[in-house]
């Protein structure tokens, strides 16, 4: 998928996390895990301008995923005190937030008849559900229009409650 459709799966895979934070009145943890989604989102496709990285091999791993995640959570836990945060609260939501928006690219790339090798270099399983191009205009603004609509119906859920 190209960058709107990764940004629409990153903030639909977002929106129940985002929902639990504002139900716990961590409204601002809430939106800034909502950006670091959307930050996050394409950071996969970074394998374009990097020599000697394939496209969608490493960068397109569960292994990518978990580091980024793992580095984003350190991050957290060692600023939390001067965001005024707990630093188990911050690294995990730190951590969760990551991983899954990184998640979210690889689950968007596997529509695409390319797919994604989840699992490499271990394990060199191909997963493709080969429904639409990256390149699908159409595919990508509803992907988008998906992300919009879960984040605006988490909020008015959250704010109703």
């Amino acid at each position: 998928m190209y960058k709107y459709g990764h940004i629409g799966a990153a903030l639909t895979l977002y929106a129940p996390v985002g929902f639990l934070l504002l139900t716990l009145g961590l409204g601002e943890l809430a939106v800034l895990g909502g950006l670091l989604s959307i930050a996050l989102s394409t950071l996969p496709d970074a394998d374009h301008a990097l020599p000697l990285v394939s496209h969608r091999g490493i960068t397109h791993t569960v292994y990518f995923a978990l580091a980024v995640g793992g580095i984003v959570g350190a991050a957290g836990y060692l600023s939390a005190d001067l965001l005024g945060y707990d630093p188990l609260l911050l690294a995990s939501v730190g951590f969760g937030v990551s991983t899954l928006a990184i998640v979210s690219h690889l689950l968007a790339d596997s529509i695409t008849p390319m797919g994604i090798r989840p699992f490499t270099p271990l394990w060199g399983w191909h997963y493709s559900a080969n429904v639409v191009p990256a390149k699908n205009p159409i595919a990508n603004l509803l992907l988008l229009a998906t992300g919009i609509m879960a984040v605006t119906v988490a909020l008015v859920l959250a704010v109703g409650l």
